[in-house]
């Protein structure tokens, strides 16, 4: 048990000394370690990480070599991931089959599998190491510290990485002083808001109370946002730290993580750190000899998007209806039970132990003007390398896209990203040079949000994309409010009119005031900020909404009713494959005599057409298209 600041240090450098012998080989083994991220879990990783441990049993190796999962690696769409230490050698893709040739080629043999290593796209080299892919070039961890090399569930590991040395350098100050450091870095909400966390710790600390709280926002609900998640799993003792550093400054003896519940992973990796914190004295009373006490509670959230809302949030921990309250007065003043509390997200909350430990200017030193330090996004949709980044402040869209994200599959052309998930607004190719952060992103019609990142191609109809994220918010409104309640309803009603073919020119109109009056009277943020995605396309796609409109036609041939199949009988060969898997039988061969002298071509009835896509998916000739 760890007793003191004197232990800690003792503590820590056996640690480091250990973790550092395993990344270099001075211990004399070789390391195994898989991505243990939900992606690559779900992809078998932890039975291929079995499969490498009967094996090293059965071949006499288990002094030679180890076998340990570690956080997410990022690059989701190359997982599962092994990576053999010390030589730093990522293998991708890997499959329980696999398991043998790796160990009998590189852990015997020393010879690399090269099947197994990434191909660069753009110059087809393969590439053995982490860091020369380019996916990874531009990125710098702060918040993502630690994942993807320590095992999350082993607190040695991340003593060995640097976990609570910003804790014990903010025991050695005032409270005061850690909050001036955490403003003078400069460092912003990440859940969305961007509201500079020093201030809201200022704030806390202010007001005077027997009892004061710290919430960890896990509540991650955006479509295609796993930030958080990515995060808990990987490093969870990071955001205990963070949590520890603020309970410190403004006075909190409690904390209360709130995560969803669909994240059993990052759920089973917290519990567990919390349990190894305290039995090791880092979480409790008298943390390390200072007179500073801090316990830790998780309380599962059931999936309600507006439980994202702060005060909503609130509610839920007390056992409450999910649904925001007025503001002010503002949590930091009277949140939790009435008292106190500062609550933080996630990634802002991993942030504050590199602060601490590496110092403001550190922190500052990378990012831009107003938005310092990195943010961590969640790279998905049409774009080659999809998964998760974390990138200095300042960073352009065109970088993540293509540079990181490897740009657009199948030759397809870039047509926008929707940032900020459903609070976010769709941004176009004239913005692609455009540095990413909270305020630029806000000028230009969208968010930060939490960091999600949805990258369409020509393919997408922007008008559908409305109407998705709107029927999001819809079933998502805790319905407290009638202009969130209504007001969002009736724009998912006009909008799934238009992709009918329905709609009309005043249905422009009444979303343009829809969307106004939405945002100027709805209680939170999910209702304040719901109309964007509907604001954004309107003014950036607005020829799309029109074509839908007055041509009743869909531009992308997404939307059913304002498309059909129409089979080229220049191109078919009438093997009727297409009316072989035609659900609807709508399908008939047809005589037809053509300059190739064909006897025959298949016809679709479109009136009985149900547009499921099947004659095309199964068509080897193209000969079938959307029009």
């Amino acid at each position: 048990m760890i007793g003191s600041v004197e232990q800690l240090v003792e503590k820590t450098g056996a640690c480091t000394k250990c973790f550092d012998e395993k990344l270099t080989g001075a211990d004399g083994k070789r390391h195994i370690v898989l991505c243990g991220g939900t992606g690559c879990l779900s992809s078998h990783s932890l039975e291929i990480k079995e499969k490498f441990e009967e094996l090293l049993k059965a071949k006499g190796l288990e002094d030679k070599a180890t076998v340990n999962i570690v956080g997410c690696f990022g690059f989701c769409s190359q997982g599962p991931f092994v990576k053999i230490f010390p030589e730093d050698t990522l293998y991708r893709m890997v499959k329980i089959e696999d398991a043998e040739e790796i160990i009998d080629s590189d852990i015997v043999n020393n010879t690399i599998v090269e099947r197994l290593l990434y191909v660069d796209p753009s110059t087809k080299e393969k590439v053995s190491k982490q860091d020369d892919i380019n996916f990874y070039k531009k990125q710098k961890r702060v918040a993502l510290h630690g994942c993807g090399v320590i095992n999350p569930e082993d607190i040695n590991e991340a003593l060995g990485m640097g976990a609570f040395q910003g804790l014990r350098k903010a025991l050695s100050m005032t409270q005061q002083e850690v909050i001036d450091e955490v403003l003078k870095s400069g460092l912003r909400g990440r859940g969305g808001g961007g509201f500079p966390t020093g201030r809201k710790w200022q704030f806390a600390y202010n007001v005077q109370s027997d009892q004061k709280y710290v919430v960890c926002n896990g509540d991650e609900g955006d479509p295609g946002a796993f930030m958080d998640r990515s995060i808990l799993e990987g490093n969870p003792l990071a955001v205990i730290e963070g949590m520890m550093i603020a309970g410190y400054a403004f006075g909190a003896s409690e904390g209360y993580f709130y995560v969803r519940a669909e994240y059993p992973i990052a759920v089973k990796r917290l519990r567990l750190a919390i349990k190894q914190a305290k039995e090791a004295g880092l979480l409790g009373e008298n943390i390390l000899g200072s007179g500073f006490s801090f316990n830790c509670n998780i309380r599962l959230g059931a999936g309600a998007f507006v439980c994202g809302e702060e005060t909503a949030l609130l509610n839920s921990i007390e056992g409450k209806r999910g649904m925001p309250r007025p503001r002010p007065p503002f949590p930091a003043v009277k949140g939790l039970w009435g008292k106190p509390t500062c609550v933080n997200n996630v990634e802002t909350l991993a942030c504050v132990p590199y602060i601490l430990r590496e110092g403001a200017d550190a922190f500052a030193a990378v990012g831009t003007e107003k938005s310092k330090g990195t943010k961590v996004f969640a790279l998905g949709g049409k774009v080659n390398n999809v998964g998760l980044v974390e990138v200095p402040m300042g960073t352009t869209l065109r970088e993540l896209i293509y540079d990181i994200g490897g740009g657009i599959p199948n030759g397809k052309k870039f047509k926008a990203i929707q940032t900020g998930g459903p609070s976010g607004g769709c941004l176009t190719e004239e913005y692609l040079d455009e540095p990413i952060d909270f305020d630029n992103l806000v000028a230009k019609g969208s968010m930060m949000g939490s960091g999600g990142a949805i990258v369409m191609d020509e393919d997408n109809c922007m008008v559908d994309v409305a109407k998705f994220y709107m029927d999001f918010i819809c079933d998502e409104s805790c319905g407290k409010c009638s202009p969130c309640r209504i007001g969002t309803k009736r724009m998912l009603e006009i909008l799934t009119r238009i992709t009918e073919g329905k709609g009309t020119m005043k249905d422009l109109e009444e979303l343009d005031e829809l969307s106004d009056t939405v945002k100027k009277n709805s209680l939170c943020a999910l209702g304040q900020t719901s109309a964007n995605p509907v604001t954004s396309t309107l003014t950036h796609f607005r020829d799309e909404y029109l074509a839908h409109i007055v041509d009743k036609k869909c531009p992308a041939h997404i939307c059913k009713n304002l498309m059909e199949y129409r089979i080229d009988p220049e191109l078919c060969i009438g093997c009727g494959m297409c009316a072989r898997n035609c659900p609807a039988n709508c399908i008939t061969r047809t005589d037809y005599i053509a300059p190739n002298h064909k006897l025959a071509s298949m016809t679709i009835d479109a009136a009985k057409c149900v547009k499921c896509g099947s004659c095309m998916s199964s068509c080897k000739f193209k000969a079938i298209s959307k029009v």
